[in-house]
């Protein structure tokens, strides 16, 4: 969908979405600016339906981040590239259907808006929370290493309350050597902690996700609350970065424990490769868990 012409001049920065990053980002060497996009780009399968094909299930729900416009909104980078370094500040606005920027949000897991950044190999993940300017502009530091990134903004604006997540490409000059996805492994170590994940993924299909805490082998019983939960999981797709929603699984009757189990459900839309992150808080620290998964699709047995 077009940005109208008003913003495009703020727009100008904005780095080519899908196609062109997938480019950029298989590329192994220096990386330079990225050409703007002649449009926005278009999400497979965007949008919400029951409906499907005999061929493959059909998702629950259509990935986010796919495009840099949905809906009439637009995420406008203030510049399609950044330099390198520990603390890069990059600045966005979301631009709604008038071509304004969206100052008023629902709060969402404590928060207007969720910024998360990872490079084009899955590395580097950051999940920050920008801060918003009186002049419509998100900014937020980033630690940035050369190469192509994926940012994005997962936000629900209150003039519709419909949750949307839109994604744009930042390039990082430099030397870019990417590193391929981890294997596949059911446990991950971070900052003396072990976290064990139990279950896995299955195309189309509705999944539930447990991660276990643990530290020096003794289960985690006391996790802190983070973003209004006891963790916070976002799953990326390899090759497009699709962004997968990830909600808190909830049985009637329990209350949710402050661990050492921590239950997500979510569904992925395709075969393939998918890098999850959990983001847990424990003793007045935030740690990231990071997994390799892959999505298969159950075997049928019989004739």
């Amino acid at each position: 969908m077009n940005t109208p012409a008003k913003i495009a001049a703020f727009a100008v920065g904005l780095v080519a979405v899908f196609g062109a990053a997938v480019g950029v980002g298989s590329a192994v060497g220096p990386i330079g600016p990225v050409e703007a996009p002649a449009g926005a780009g278009h999400a497979a399968g965007a949008g919400h339906g029951d409906g499907g094909h005999a061929a493959a299930p059909a998702p629950a729900e259509a990935p986010g981040g796919l495009q840099v416009s949905e809906d009439g909104y637009t995420l406008a980078l203030a510049d399609g590239t950044a330099p390198a370094g520990p603390s890069t500040e990059v600045a966005f606005r979301v631009l709604g259907p008038d071509g304004s920027p969206v100052r008023a949000y629902e709060t969402d897991h404590d928060v207007d808006l969720h910024l998360v950044a990872v490079r084009r190999d899955l590395t580097g993940y950051q999940h920050v929370h920008p801060e918003l300017g009186e002049d419509g502009v998100w900014r937020a530091p980033l630690a940035l290493a050369p190469g192509s990134w994926r940012l994005f903004a997962d936000f629900t604006a209150a003039a519709d309350g419909e949750n949307r997540v839109l994604g744009a490409d930042l390039a990082v000059p430099g030397a870019y050597d990417p590193a391929p996805p981890p294997a596949p492994s059911q446990v991950a170590e971070v900052d003396g902690y072990t976290v064990v994940l139990t279950g896995g993924l299955t195309p189309g299909e509705e999944s539930e996700l447990t991660l276990s805490v643990s530290r020096d082998g003794v289960p985690v019983t006391d996790l802190q609350p983070y973003l209004g939960a006891y963790g916070h999981l976002v799953a990326l797709r390899d090759g497009d970065l699709a962004y997968l929603h990830v909600h808190p699984a909830e049985h009637e009757g329990t209350r949710p424990a402050p661990g050492p189990h921590v239950p997500f459900v979510t569904t992925a839309p395709s075969s393939g490769t998918y890098r999850l992150f959990l983001d847990f808080r424990h003793g007045d620290a935030v740690h990231t868990a990071a997994f390799t998964v892959t999505a298969e699709p159950h075997e049928e047995h019989g004739s």
